[in-house]
């Protein structure tokens, strides 16, 4: 049965009126409820909730939020033992807590389980889709069009009725999506993103001021470095011979003025930019940053265009442009995607993940006056992972003693051209007292050479954890093909054990067409192409290769996502129920920020890096990965 609840009675053939005392009457006796919300618009820091619904299979209550307060409902929706379900709860749960200042707890949002359910296989997770998929329903998607810009106007019969049957139809599709939990063994990666949804929806909502005088000079600067790339890419082509036919042979003007020369070439067409740098490299196909790389250090014209792209691309993306992105309340309020393919989260509107690696841009993101940032992130994070999945004897023991572990891999991966490189004050050959005794103290050194030799041997051992192989290898260290395949066979010779974990991930998922994370979690992304024995058919090389790549970096990437997100709940738990004043404002891969009042810091850093380091040992229970804190006014990398 349909309910409407408003300040004036409606009675219509498919719903009839009732109070809000009704709703709370009849919800108070439930332990599972379907929620959802309709709003204005989608920026809860200005666009008003106009509708509430709640209810379950038997009985959906729509509410007009616009005259109807949802206070005596917020027991119910603040209560941890009463499962709430939505499908997108960072959306609603924003909404009620900004207009309604109610704070939901015990959340299952049905979005989230579909895309843990068919992680890797591409299906859309939206409510139309997931219906029509589990219960072969076409959602009326104009209807819901119809709710934007809703403020005054009653709602319609169809308004209503669509509001409740959302609320039906969740209930309905928590049932499906149960027996598909179950079969494949992942209630514990469900209990684990139902609960990080509100850690992200805190994240969302708390936001983060920026500094618009300083964001606004930094953009300035890059526009005014992007003018000054733009003209030396110029004079380069005037004065090189081999360029010249881009540059025009006649040019009128007035005979009594300076005529500044001109070249044919617009840096910002891919096409034009093509053609000339054909000149230098006939091969080559587009220029795109991954092709051009390898030909930044050869080619002065390809490196200072590379650094133009770069300098374009801060000019416009994060300079005025970035300010559309402010809320209604002037705070940045990013939109999190909870689960990609691996496991790992992104951000948009904007890419807080993809600022600028320059700390001044960071440092415009401030704390309010009285508060500063406190943020941790673990130290060595995928690295430790893999010495925890590979039990590799080198890796253990260099993490336990605090060592160096891209010098250590490096000494054993290059031998004796390691060892003829040290220099005097070299620090990795230097002793130091361990343990009971003194050996050498491994740490990283300033060794020209080891330098060179440390920073190979570290793209190969971060690059295991995103399944790379020579080809990229070559084209990140700027090395051959032959070259970086050595490399790999060199360093797998010193770290057999790391060779055999990879090859023994890579194999479960060619052999069942999925593959999982560390437990507990044990997160399992699908490999859509895969079928029985694909591993003989010889047309299928390139899904092959991709398995292979998926199943060696998704449990590395993956077990680092669920630490990370065990975190962001363990944080937000200690804040709310000790009542701190702190919040949680963003998160970037391994690292979570936090503001903090200035009163509390010192008791925060050390309950923030305890809090770290417990979700850590879940995941590697060895103990040896640890966090770091630091305290500053602006945000940090």
């Amino acid at each position: 049965m349909i309910y409407f609840v408003s300040i004036n009675k409606v009675e219509h053939e498919d719903f009839t009126s009732a109070s809000i005392d009704d709703v709370v009457e009849y919800c108070s006796n439930k332990n599972v409820l379907g929620v959802d919300t309709e709003t204005e618009g989608l920026d809860f820091t200005k666009d008003k909730m106009t509708m509430v619904q709640i209810g379950d299979e038997e009985n959906q209550f729509v509410i007009d939020a616009r005259e109807v307060s949802i206070e005596p409902l917020r027991e119910i929706l603040e209560d941890a033992s009463v499962v709430k379900i939505f499908h997108n709860a960072k959306f609603d749960v924003k909404f009620i807590r900004k207009w309604a200042n109610i704070e939901c707890e015990c959340i299952y949002d049905t979005m989230l389980v579909e895309k843990i359910i068919n992680c890797g296989k591409g299906l859309s997770a939206s409510l139309a889709n997931t219906l029509e998929r589990h219960m072969n329903i076409i959602l009326q998607k104009a209807v819901r069009s119809e709710f934007i810009n809703l403020k005054t106007k009653p709602f319609t019969p169809s308004q209503i009725v669509y509001g409740a049957k959302d609320v039906e139809y969740l209930l309905q599709i928590q049932q499906k999506q149960a027996k598909l939990i179950v079969q494949h063994d992942l209630q514990v990666t469900v209990q684990l993103e139902n609960k990080a949804v509100l850690a992200f929806a805190d994240i969302e909502y708390n936001g983060l001021d920026l500094n618009i005088e300083a964001w606004l000079a930094l953009g300035d600067e890059s526009a005014k470095k992007a003018e000054e790339l733009n003209e030396e890419l110029k004079q380069i082509v005037l004065t090189t011979k081999k360029l010249s036919k881009f540059v025009p042979k006649y040019i009128q003007g007035d005979m009594f003025q300076d005529i500044e020369q001109q070249i044919n070439v617009n840096w910002d067409s891919p096409k034009q930019v093509l053609d000339v740098f054909r000149c230098y490299e006939k091969k080559l196909e587009n220029v795109n940053g991954k092709e051009l790389i390898k030909y930044k250090n050869k080619h002065t014209l390809i490196g200072r265009y590379i650094k133009y792209k770069e300098s374009m691309k801060v000019a416009s993306s994060y300079g005025e442009a970035f300010l559309k992105h402010l809320g209604g309340d002037g705070r940045i309020h990013t939109g999190f995607n909870q689960i990609l393919d691996t496991g790992r989260v992104s951000s948009s509107r904007p890419n807080m993940q993809q600022i600028p690696a320059d700390n001044r841009f960071r440092n415009c993101f401030i704390a309010p006056e009285n508060w500063s940032f406190i943020s941790a992130d673990y130290s060595s994070q995928e690295l430790n992972v893999i010495a925890f999945g590979s039990k590799d004897p080198v890796w253990i023991k260099a993490l336990e003693e605090g060592k160096d572990l891209h010098s250590v891999c490096a000494e054993l991966v290059y031998g004796e051209k390691w060892k003829d490189a040290a220099e005097g004050d070299c620090r990795y050959y230097a002793y130091a007292s361990i343990g009971r005794g003194t050996e050498r103290a491994q740490l990283k050194c300033n060794c020209p050479t080891h330098k060179k030799l440390r920073t190979n041997v570290k793209t190969v051992n971060f690059g295991l954890a995103y399944g790379m192989g020579a080809n990229k290898l070559a084209e990140t260290l700027l090395i051959s093909k032959g070259e970086a395949k050595q490399l790999i066979e060199d360093y797998f010779k010193s770290f057999p054990n790391i060779g055999d974990f990879l090859d023994k991930l890579a194999n479960y998922g060619k052999s069942f067409g999925y593959i999982k994370t560390f437990p507990p979690f044990n997160r399992k992304r699908w490999f859509p192409t895969w079928y029985p024995k694909i591993w003989n058919d010889e047309s299928k090389t390139m899904e092959m290769s991709s398995i292979e790549r998926a199943s060696k970096n998704t449990p590395i990437q993956g077990a680092s996502a669920d630490m990370t997100k065990l975190a962001l709940i363990y944080v937000r738990e200690y804040i709310k129920e000790n009542n701190l004043p702190v919040k949680m404002v963003m998160t970037v891969h391994d690292q979570i920020d936090t503001i903090c009042e200035d009163s509390f810091l010192d008791e925060w850093v050390i309950e923030f890096k305890r809090l770290m380091e417990k979700a850590a040992d879940v995941v590697v229970t060895n103990g040896l990965l640890k966090a770091d804190v630091n305290i500053s006014d602006t945000w940090e990398k």
